[in-house]
């Protein structure tokens, strides 16, 4: 059956010729590298621009427990449409059941199970720890670190994991620039922050001030994207007035905090979600034969399902948790508090669906392609990194050094995702 017969089925995503519909209408099942490199582009701009949303409205001073909140239920609700849809659609087979037929089989397949719900824990923990650290070190710098530590510990997991379908000559020499390019992350950054302290030294007024002026005269032109003010005192980026507003309206307040307080963040992030990848590759293909024989592997929809039910569940029980005993010095808040908190709420729904969406095009392309190669989606810094300087005014007015070094950290950056779409192989 080709894709022409099924005008009528609406589709998620339009691949070419790479959904399985062999033997009848059944679930839609991406098996070659140009579907899969679809799906690692799709993945790559969702996951990019998820970040720069939670650190949008950080900056607005909404609190980031109350944002976690918000995007953990669309985020989870993203992995139920992607379930009952591409993965119920169609009639499953004795070795690719669907997702309702698989639910059923949890008394046979619970170990496949417990890995994908691992993966889930581990993806929740790197995200929770991500939000704290893009108030502390910034967009840029936080996605950088995260992204590169996953590829250089995760990608070298999957590979093996995967059989070694991916090309190691071409593939590990990706890892190595991904390595590279976290040098050059905690480098901008360590620019980045000497340019700003030259620029807050030449402040009038201890910019720990809370009451602090600002130069800068009323914007009467509308609402601001970042302050989320209808007319926001808006001082020019790169400035030292653009600074301290930014402190005192944002939640979680960074002057005086330790850089490496923020680096430690997301390093911790980033060994978090190292692991939740080849955790959700031992789910989908079963390595370590835990299944009985005759068991059928989880398909990629209902793992990412279980996936998303830790990940879901851990999100919850320690952002509730955060209202009472909030960290970083957030200020303490309730769950009535959070359920009147409108403010910015559209823009937290918003980027769990990007999330969702992007974690399930990311393991649909690995499932084609090897696990290793779609860690190519890792690259999304790169989009994050354009929302930074286009939002925020990230790295406006920065020495000539930051700039030099924030080139070659891109530079490297497309060179390792290059090196990471090119080593993709198909799996048998």
């Amino acid at each position: 059956m080709h894709m022409q017969d099924l005008s009528g089925v609406p589709l998620l995503v339009f691949l070419p010729s790479e959904w399985n519909f062999s033997r009848g209408l059944k679930m839609y099942l991406v098996e070659s590298k140009g579907g899969a490199i679809a799906c690692m582009l799709l993945s790559l701009f969702f996951l990019g621009t998820w970040p720069a949303i939670l650190a949008m409205l950080e900056r607005r001073g909404r609190l980031p427990q109350h944002t976690y909140l918000d995007y953990s239920i669309t985020n989870f609700s993203a992995a139920i449409f992607i379930a009952l849809t591409l993965g119920q659609i169609g009639s499953g087979t004795a070795e690719e059941s669907n997702f309702i037929t698989q639910l059923s089989q949890l008394p046979a397949n619970w170990p496949c199970v417990l890995f994908a719900m691992a993966g889930g824990v581990f993806l929740s923990l790197g995200n929770l720890s991500t939000q704290y650290a893009l108030a502390v070190v910034g967009l840029s710098v936080t996605e950088v670190i995260t992204a590169s530590i996953t590829v250089v510990i995760g990608t070298t997991l999957n590979y093996f994991l995967d059989d070694k379908i991916n090309k190691a000559d071409i593939l590990f020499p990706g890892v190595a620039c991904f390595l590279i390019a976290v040098c050059l992350g905690s480098a901008v950054h360590s620019s980045n922050a000497a340019d700003n302290k030259v620029k807050l030294d030449n402040f009038p007024s201890d910019p720990k001030d809370g009451g602090k002026q600002l130069s800068a005269n009323p914007n009467k032109d509308g609402k601001d994207l970042e302050t989320g003010n209808d007319h926001a005192v808006k001082a020019k980026a790169g400035t030292a007035d653009f600074l301290v507003q930014l402190e005192n309206q944002r939640a979680i307040k960074v002057f005086g905090k330790s850089i490496f307080i923020g680096l430690g963040i997301a390093l911790f992030a980033g060994v978090c979600f190292s692991l939740f990848s080849p955790s959700f590759n031992l789910a989908t293909n079963d390595q370590w034969n835990t299944l009985k024989e005759g068991v059928p592997d989880l398909v990629v929809y209902t793992a990412f399902f279980y996936f998303s039910v830790s990940c879901f569940t851990i999100a919850i029980i320690l952002n509730i948790i955060f209202l009472y005993r909030p960290i970083l010095g957030s200020p303490k808040t309730s769950c009535k508090a959070y359920l009147k908190d409108w403010d910015g709420r559209g823009w937290a729904l918003l980027a769990g669906i990007l999330c969702g969406f992007g974690n399930g095009l990311q393991f649909m392309g690995g499932q084609a392609a090897g696990y290793a190669a779609a860690d190519a989606v890792q690259a999304f810094p790169l989009v994050s990194t354009f929302w930074g300087i286009l939002l925020f005014g990230d790295y406006r007015n920065s020495s000539q050094r930051t700039y030099i070094l924030l080139i070659s950290m891109l530079g490297m950056f497309i060179v390792a995702v290059a090196l990471l779409m090119a080593s993709a192989g198909e799996r048998t």
